[in-house]
This record gives structure tokens, sequence and C-alpha cells, in this order.
């Protein structure tokens, strides 16, 4: 009998179809790589492909379609839209009680039927918002329209939106939305990508071609879909925007006293005193341009920033103060002016309507009016200026320098923890460039 001072083990690990060999070596055992080795090779020989095609052809083919109802569809155009030739189910979307909420209200609804080969309606599942205004936010309407012993039902059902984690990035080509559309990130996220880098980055008038972005994000999903609605993101929980070559990274963090917000990787908050701009970021605020004068009839250096956007559009305080004045004035029409600390004033013109009167304490971020085009306006559009110690600043540069919250050291700690996993989850949505959203 032979004694070896050491024991060699083999695993073979199959793994998606390749085989793997991990061998573990024990202390003083032989060099692997020495001992003998033995090539088993073996011919498959598959089933009868025809037969198997056979099989397949007898199979019933059903095929899946999604869509979103719109506010001027018909039954016969949605179903038109979604591929369904069913009279029959047309003529109950348009006759029973419950299906007709399909198409009643405003559209936006996730529709997907199921159908055979011929086009016949097997089964239709609309999900959208839960209609009792306390659920909105937290659940659904799911109505499924199906065909039992030759009668077709609809039913209702009320059921939790649930919460999915999705990654996604993009290249600014034209315009931010047009990134995030093409990414398939819903518009709040674009949204709140503007709102968290606005004290680092002019959404306005700094976003270069080229730029970059990747997110990582809480969608809100309807049985597994992320849904359509306004309300269809939760909230970006990490986000780097690289804007002209410079990368700029946020992180969200919940801290204790009250100090939840986003951060950047060192612990600096992105939070200012002033809100960058005085409208939130969207399609329709997306635009900016100087105007041209009506009364000077000539370009002149603006002592504040023109938002176009159009009439109804809500206006917010960029920061906590106290409405100074709320009423007309010659060329500024429907005015609203707030005193903020530090002997800072803000002011924002040509509304179409003031919410806030003189003495009433706003909070930043409230709304306080909306867009018009009173006084000396040749169009829809906001006038915001910001003035310290009665002189005109440049908002972006007032928002950037002005006072951000600190974490303190115990908050700090568990944030490092916290940024090493959402910064990982930014490094693989960095890969998905070209890829589209994905779950996580």
């Amino acid at each position: 009998m032979h004694h070896h001072r050491g024991i060699v083990a083999a695993v073979i690990v199959m793994l998606g179809g390749f085989a793997v060999t991990a061998f573990g070596i024990a202390p003083l055992a032989p060099d692997a790589a020495l001992l003998p080795q033995r090539l088993i090779t073996e011919s498959v020989s598959p089933e009868n492909l025809d037969s198997q095609l056979e099989a397949l052809a007898d199979q019933p083919l059903s095929l899946l379609r999604n869509d979103i109802t719109r506010g001027t569809d018909t039954p016969e155009a949605l179903l038109a839209r979604l591929g369904v030739s069913d009279a029959s189910a047309a003529a109950f979307l348009r006759s029973d009680a419950t299906a007709r909420k399909l198409l009643a209200g405003r559209g936006g609804k996730m529709v997907q039927v199921r159908t055979s080969e011929s086009g016949a309606l097997a089964e239709l599942v609309a999900r959208y918002p839960a209609d009792r205004p306390e659920l909105v936010k937290t659940h659904f309407t799911r109505m499924t329209v199906s065909r039992t012993d030759g009668r077709w039902l609809a039913r209702l059902e009320t059921q939790p939106l649930a919460t999915q984690v999705r990654l996604g990035s993009g290249t600014i080509r034209s315009s931010l939305f047009a990134a995030t559309d093409e990414a398939l990130l819903p518009d709040a996220v674009a949204a709140q990508l503007a709102e968290i880098f606005s004290t680092e980055i002019d959404f306005h008038r700094e976003l270069k071609k080229g730029d970059t972005f990747s997110v990582v994000y809480e969608a809100l999903t309807a049985d597994g879909e992320v849904i359509a609605w306004n309300e269809g993101a939760g909230r970006v929980i990490a986000a780097e925007f690289v804007n002209n070559g410079r990368a700029h990274q946020a992180l969200w963090f919940g801290g204790e006293s009250g100090k939840s917000g986003y951060f950047g990787p060192d612990g600096s908050s992105k939070r200012r005193a002033f809100l960058a701009s005085p409208m939130e970021f969207s399609r329709v605020t997306s635009g900016f341009a100087m105007r041209f004068h009506p009364i000077l009839q000539n370009w002149r250096q603006h002592l504040g920033v023109d938002y176009s956007a159009p009439i109804g559009t809500p206006v917010r305080s960029v920061g906590e103060g106290t409405v100074a004045f709320s009423g007309w004035q010659n060329g500024y029409g429907n005015v609203i002016q707030v005193q903020h600390a530090g002997d800072r004033a803000t002011v924002y013109a040509h509304l179409s309507r003031a919410d806030v009167k003189k003495g009433q304490h706003v909070d930043q971020g409230q709304r306080i009016g909306a867009v018009g085009m009173t006084g000396w306006s040749t169009g829809p559009h906001l006038h915001f200026e910001f003035r310290v110690h009665g002189q005109h600043q440049d908002p972006i540069q007032v928002a950037k320098a002005s006072e951000a919250i600190t974490l303190d050291p115990a908050s700090r700690l568990r944030f490092a923890e916290a940024a090493k996993g959402l910064q990982a989850k930014l490094e693989i949505a960095e890969t998905l460039v070209g890829v589209r959203g994905q779950a996580e």
C-alpha cells in the first residue's frame, strides 16, 4: 500500500452547458498538471427535427400585445391597434357597464391582450390608477376581460403596487427627455435627475451633446410591469451625470433628524437653501431662451431669467420666506415678491394668477402661482429675478453658493457603508448604455 501525504480532489460542475473543473489541492500533493488526463468524447444525435416541428405546429399560437389607451380611443380603434379582430369583443367593451370604464376618462391605461393567430381576443388585461384618491399612489386597478362559456365577462380588482429597483443609462443627443425616452426611463426620472443636479448643472443652458447619465431608481410596478401613468417612477436612489466631461454623483440617504436627501460620495449634501429654478423641470419647462423685449424692440441684457412655459404651469418659491408683495405692477403684470433671510428677495412676474397674499409665509418648493402672459409679455413665460441686497444676481450661482445640510459623524459612517452598495449599482448601470432600462 502506498501512502500519500496529500489528497487531490476534483469537482466538475455543469454551468449553462459548460464543464468547469475545480481542483482543491492539499499541501504536498503532486502538481495537478502532472496527473494523467483522459479525454472522453461522445456523439449526440438529436431527435428527428421534422417530428419536433410537427408537434410545434399542432400547438395553438397565442400572441401577446401591449399598448396604452388614448383619450380619443373607441373600442374598435384600441383593438385594431392591438391587432385584435373581434367584433363581439368590441361590442362588449362598448356595452358592458364595467368594461366601459376601460375607455372612460383620460387615456394612459396599460392594456395587454392575448389573441389567437386569427386575431380573436382570448383575454384583455388593463392596469390603471386606483379609483379612490387615498389609494392612487399605492394601489392599481386591474380589469380583466375574458370569455367564459361563450359569454364575455369583465371584472375589477384593486391590488397594491410593488417596488422594483431598476437601472438605466443614456447619452444626450438632443435633449434630456429624448435621451431618457431612448433609455425607456419614465419622465419622472428625468425630472428628478434635473432637480438633483440643479445646483451643479444648469439643464436649461449647460446641457451638452455627448453628456451621459446612469441611474438607479425604484420603479412602481403593477403585476411586474412598470406603470405608465404620471406617478410611474419612484425615487431615484443613485445617479451619475457626466456634463461637459465632469462627473457628478448623487446618492439617496435616509439620515436621522430629518436629514434625508441626496449626497455626494464624500457626504456633501446636494440640497441648498435655494432651488435653482422656480419651476419643476419637465417637458414643458425644458426649453430656455432670451426673449425679444416688446417695448424696447431690441435685445437687452436681462436682469433676470425668462422661462418659456404654457399658461398655467405651476410656479414655486425657490426658498423659504415671506410674501412681500402680491398684486399688479405695470410691465410685470401679476407679480409676487418673496423676502428671504439675509436680505435676499425673489420676483416672479407675468403670472396668470397669484395663489399667495402679502405677509404669508411660504416654504421652499411651495406653489405660489402659475405662468401667464400678463403685463409686457409677447408670449407665456415666467420672468424670474433674484436680488441680494437689492442687486440682481444669477439664480444658479446663488443656489450653488447657498447653505447646505451636513451629516453628523454617526450618520456619515452609515452613509459611507450605504454609498458602497449604491456606487456598485451605478457601475452596473453604466454598462447598460444602448441596452435600455433593466431590472436589477
